[in-house]
């Protein structure tokens, strides 16, 4: 099956020649030329992402964690900053892997298709686990405390977002932008009203345990 990768560059003659090169050796491409384009662009269709770190608008390493919340694919990181310590800071968002530009051609596609074979076997098991709560984003079924969970799409969504992030509070613009994929419907009002029905059927599943709690003015987040 056709692999399909995300370029993330605004620089035009780089990102053309990006599509060209992968084109050439047998991938499907999607260029985006912005931070925001990227998001917008990137969908369950998505294999791969090549991620530029200047971008116009949100930064490289600002939109790792939303695109990595979206749809959880690897992302190689294309940049002329040589600095150690950025390097170990965007691995620490979840940068799968980094190569400085000017790259060598074949050495990309090689980094390109070691990733793609190491997320063969994350993608067939795509289990979310924390603490007695278990989301399988193969078949967007949950179960807390062995218990199945009847959710919504944007439940389920919205308690992977947070599964998938149990170290951080997701604000809620993370949330909106990734759970409600930019759309005009999202709100305060309709963010607590999904809150509240997540917390209810979790309780009913584990009456004596709290699974999601409130940052007040910033987001949510699981509980510890």
């Amino acid at each position: 099956m056709t692999k399909t990768i995300l370029i993330i560059e605004d620089d035009t003659e780089i990102n053309n020649m990006l599509s060209l090169l992968l084109k050439h050796n047998g991938y499907q491409t999607v260029s985006a030329y912005s931070g925001t384009e990227g998001l917008l662009a990137h969908s369950s269709n998505i294999d791969l992402i090549l991620l530029d770190l200047m971008l116009p608008g949100k930064s490289g390493d600002e939109i790792v964690a939303e695109l990595k919340s979206k749809h959880n694919v690897p992302i190689i990181v294309t940049s002329a900053i040589h600095d150690v310590g950025k390097k170990v800071d965007l691995f620490s968002l979840g940068v799968d892997d980094y190569v400085t530009k000017p790259f060598d051609n074949d050495e990309l596609l090689a980094r390109i298709a070691a990733r793609l074979r190491m997320n063969t076997d994350l993608v067939v098991s795509n289990i979310i686990k924390y603490r007695e709560l278990v989301l399988n984003k193969n078949d967007f079924t949950a179960t807390c405390n062995d218990m199945p969970l009847d959710l919504s799409k944007r439940e389920f969504m919205l308690l992977e977002l947070l599964a998938a992030n149990p170290v951080r509070t997701c604000t809620k613009s993370l949330i909106y932008d990734t759970v409600w994929d930019y759309e005009n419907s999202a709100d305060d009002n309709t963010l607590n009203v999904h809150i509240s029905k997540l917390r209810k059927k979790l309780k009913e599943c584990s009456p004596g345990e709290d699974y999601i709690e409130t940052v007040w003015g910033i987001g949510y987040r699981l509980k510890k």
